[in-house]
């Protein structure tokens, strides 16, 4: 392996770059770049469906919030069936009319506040789940492009460890080579024959999920998206105030305070006022009869109601403050971890990657030409695998970080009247 290494650096390898590496071969099929892939996926999945119909249903219930209380019918008979002038209905008094509750102290209101808050929230949860269907595709693209990758390149090492064999077969039988080298150069053909199956198995398996994540078949992915490594630099500043996680929490303590606002107005006793006529039997005429029906707060004040409200929402302001640190922590791990894919990637599938590939190509030439054993050309071919392996693994995870943190950072839309 040394001689290879030398031979290397003589000859001033490392000519071109790692996206040098055995590419698919080019079809006539349509290739599916990420963001048709996302766009199709955001078309009607079953996730967009529940975040619509929670919108409706939030929309409904600020709808009941703003109803007033329904009017009651009363209707009363007095001075029946009992003794002397009372029996029967000769003496009875029959009382029909309307109740009304009032509502006082602004419980109309603060429950339309309430359901307002909530319609927020719910809002907020359906950009949430978009952000999070963006994430799903993402990382089912990149794993299916990944899988393909890695399907390339094991299709690729059957047919270099089938060459390796005739080589050894050639040598051997010019007495040139043990029969024992035939015997190794075929059992490297079955290993890889069998890393080809694996790897068509999870190529399929990946394809097969992305295709069910976007409803519609893959038949060519873009590879030239997962080749592709943005250039480096210092990360540019986020806040953790204007994602959705922050954006969220704040939505939480929106509808905790209007808890309290709706708490507080149903300490004020509601009012119901009730207007009827009444029928005497007895002398066939009529009279009206008002009355005012108000609760006494005897037992209930409402004070253990306020005291759960306040605390629900100084727990939603503490959660609120977590969220917001937690949000800010979280920015700041992924974009280290993209950083830090994003250079492992340029790095592995640049010289690392030449450097590989030239080594085997000249412990290839120099194995038919019987200037190395095949101990080196195994070598060497197994730190191409290797590397070519490590390339692939690190573009995986440069495009999973990249996600990640495209998710974390998806600002909160900006809630307007008109949004509620």
């Amino acid at each position: 392996m040394h001689r290879i290494i030398a031979a290397v650096l003589a000859a001033g390898a490392c000519a071109s770059s790692a996206h040098a590496q055995t590419s698919p071969p080019t079809g006539t099929a349509p290739v599916l770049s990420l963001n048709d892939a996302l766009a199709r996926a955001g078309a009607t999945p079953p996730a967009q469906e529940a975040a619509a119909a929670a919108i409706r249903a939030a929309e409904a219930q600020r709808r009941v919030a703003n109803l007033r209380p329904n009017p009651s019918i009363v209707a009363e008979t007095e001075n029946v069936a009992g003794s002397g002038i009372y029996q029967g209905l000769r003496s009875s008094e029959t009382t029909v009319g309307l109740a009304l509750p009032l509502e006082l102290g602004g419980k109309r209101g603060a429950r339309v506040a309430v359901a307002s808050a909530q319609l927020s929230r719910v809002a907020l949860d359906a950009e949430i789940a978009r952000a999070d269907l963006r994430l799903r595709v993402t990382q089912a693209y990149n794993e299916a492009s990944a899988a393909e990758r890695r399907l390339v390149i094991a299709r690729s090492q059957v047919g270099i460890a089938a060459e390796a064999l005739r080589a050894a077969q050639v040598r051997v039988r010019a007495g040139r080579a043990s029969p024992l080298e035939e015997q190794r150069a075929d059992v490297a053909r079955i290993a890889a024959e069998g890393a080809a199956e694996r790897a068509a198995r999870s190529a399929e398996v990946a394809s097969g999920n992305l295709a069910r994540l976007l409803s519609t078949p893959v038949i060519a992915l873009d590879m030239n998206w997962f080749d592709r490594v943005e250039g480096g630099g210092p990360p540019r500043p986020i806040t953790g105030g204007s994602t959705l996680a922050a954006a969220a929490a704040r939505a939480d303590l929106s509808t905790a305070s209007a808890q309290i606002r709706l708490a507080r107005s149903q300490r004020v006793p509601d009012v119901t006022v009730s207007a009827s006529a009444r029928r005497l039997e007895q002398t066939n005429d009529v009279a009206a009869v008002f009355g005012v029906s108000i609760p006494l707060a005897v037992f209930n004040r409402g004070r253990a109601a306020m005291a759960v409200s306040t605390a629900q929402r100084d727990q939603a302001d503490a959660l609120r403050r977590v969220a917001l640190l937690n949000a800010e922590q979280a920015i700041a791990q992924a974009q280290a971890e993209a950083a830090n894919a994003a250079t492992t990637a340029r790095n592995a599938s640049g010289p690392a990657l030449a450097a590989a590939q030239e080594a085997a190509r000249i412990a290839r030439i120099g194995y038919r030409e019987g200037k190395f054993g095949q101990l080196d050309l195994l070598d060497a071919e197994r730190t191409l695998s290797d590397t070519r392996a490590a390339a692939i693994d690190a573009l995986a995870a440069y495009h999973d970080a990249q996600a990640r943190l495209e998710r974390l950072t998806t600002p909160a839309p900006t809630v307007t009247e008109d949004n509620r």
